[in-house]
């Protein structure tokens, strides 16, 4: 059963703007090949952070929303743990926040 998720990550800001679209694109392939679907990616640009992370005092932050299964999920968040220029991360259930709202 696929659940929408929104996974906020931050990469270092020295990183190129062609690198960042890379990066994307690979965790893009790795969510459609593993049997879920992309529903958006929002690139919100170089923001400041609220406070030091891996010596950096601000970070490129990239939003996707998608549709996927759990198990997919804990590889995109080991992928996004491993990958050297993702310093945070954050994944949030999104149909609970839904359900929620509807009742509402």
């Amino acid at each position: 059963m696929n659940r929408t998720y929104e996974i906020m990550f931050i990469v270092r800001p020295d990183v190129e703007e062609a690198d960042l679209d890379k990066l994307i694109e690979g965790f893009s392939s790795n969510i459609v090949s593993g049997g879920g679907e992309v529903k958006g990616v929002e690139k919100m640009g170089r923001r400041r952070l609220a406070y030091t992370v891996r010596k950096f005092n601000d970070g490129l932050y990239v939003l996707l929303n998608i549709a996927a299964e759990g198990k997919l999920i804990g590889e995109i968040e080991r992928r996004l743990r491993v990958s050297e220029p993702v310093i945070k991360f954050i994944t949030v259930r999104m149909d609970e926040e839904e359900k929620r709202l509807a009742k509402v």
